[in-house]
């Protein structure tokens, strides 16, 4: 059962081999929640992620580079101080199984589990690449000035699809992340862990946008185009396949007002896409076409446009009508609502981020309780869907990947 170890870059290791490792006290004393150590190995890691020249190659990284800033660690180990009878510990081994088709989302996971003071363990998919690589490069990088606790602790591994690896590895861990779908946890799950452990799942999920007619006829010239930037940037990173990118599009007003918007609007974004020189290759093309004639075939869908091969617009029988699997980057099916409320009736449970523009914080509360924890765990600025935060999927990931002993005497 031999893996090739990428974090810490390193020969191939048995897998009984690398969980010895790390059961072993390493230098300085085992982690401890907010471990300084940690917090500075983070931080220099940061700084690299953030540099001129990786962010050219590599947008998406600037984002997790500002979410590992110092200011940031330090206010999300506030959000999980305790006091009176609680003390926070770390929870133990913890074991990653983040998807291939996100490329960074293992590092946030990977980095607050550190920062609750655990020793972990990430699979990282053959498969990725690019920004993924850019990453492991950059981790082991920053480790040739980090605390020797770091490299002791820390593992980041690939290996093909062997059970008996990722069982050995569930058997041990007490916290088990899986992240890529229903699919994947199900086929994860066949791997036992032990009495005392437990997983954090991220099954499949969809997400929305939603756009104030009135908002938009309101906002500026500028606030208009900014609007689209940020929705390019949601939804064409990661080719619109990260859970958090939205799928549908939903203009919440009146219908003419709606139609107006709907032109400037696709108008605009065509402009980003080309600016930034996005390139549909042509298995995708194909990929777009055959996805969304399916929809219509199925009745779900009055009109196709294509603006090329880099947008296409759907329009939505009805909005109860949208369809939640992945489409096809670039790929957006639309309806107009009169108001959230009627949004509301079409959340389900598996819905995970609504993106909004031009609409009132009240509105969105109001919105929110209307939902009652029914569907849709975070709303955000358009520009932000992709922006990680250390509550994820309504788990507060910090408190996940700890636990608390209660002293009362």
């Amino acid at each position: 059962m031999s893996i090739q170890q990428r974090f810490p870059a390193g020969p191939d290791v048995e897998v009984d081999a690398l969980l010895a490792e790390l059961d072993v006290e390493p230098e300085g004393g085992r982690l401890k929640v907010g471990d300084e150590r940690v917090v500075e190995f983070l931080v220099k890691f940061a700084r690299k992620l953030l540099a001129p020249a990786m962010a050219r190659r590599y947008p998406e990284l600037a984002s997790l580079g500002f979410f590992l800033r110092k200011g940031e660690i330090a206010k999300a180990l506030r959000s999980i101080e305790t006091s009176g009878d609680a003390l926070r510990f770390p929870r133990g081994l913890v074991f990653h199984i983040p998807p291939a088709n996100v490329d960074t989302i293992f590092v946030y996971s990977w980095a607050l589990s550190a920062l609750a003071g655990n020793p972990n363990v990430v699979r990282i998919s053959s498969r990725s690449a690019g920004a993924a690589e850019a990453v492991l490069e950059a981790l082991n990088e920053a480790l040739k000035e980090a605390h020797p606790v770091i490299a002791q602790t820390q593992r980041m591994v690939t290996y093909g699809r062997d059970d008996a690896v990722t069982g050995a590895l569930s058997a041990a861990c007490q916290l088990r992340v899986i992240w890529g779908g229903d699919r994947s946890v199900t086929e994860v799950r066949k791997s036992a862990i032990g009495p005392q452990a437990r997983d954090l799942t991220f099954p499949d999920r969809a997400s929305f946008a939603a756009i104030s007619v009135a908002g938009w006829e309101a906002a500026t010239p500028e606030q208009r185009r900014d609007a689209a930037t940020g929705f390019y940037n949601d939804s064409y990173w990661f080719d619109q396949a990260a859970c958090s990118s939205p799928r549908t599009l939903f203009w919440v007003g009146d219908e003419a007002g709606a139609r107006r918007g709907r032109s400037e609007f696709l108008a605009l974004l065509s402009e980003v896409v080309e600016s930034k020189q996005f390139v549909v290759e042509p298995a995708m093309a194909v990929q777009k076409r055959v996805s969304a004639y399916g929809v219509a075939a199925e009745g779900h869908v009055t009109e196709i446009r294509f603006s090329g091969n880099a947008v296409a617009t759907l329009e939505l029988a009805e909005p109860t009508s949208v369809p939640r699997e992945w489409l096809g980057v670039g790929t957006f099916p639309q309806t107009t609502v009169g108001n959230l409320a009627a949004l509301a009736d079409v959340v389900q449970r598996k819905d995970q981020t609504l993106s909004v523009f031009g609409f009132d914080r009240p509105e969105v509360i109001e919105f929110v309780h209307a939902l009652a924890g029914r569907g849709i765990d975070r709303v955000v600025p358009f520009g932000s869907a992709l922006s990680f935060a250390a509550v994820w999927d309504g788990y507060d990931l910090l408190a996940e990947f700890s636990r608390l002993t209660t002293v009362t005497v």
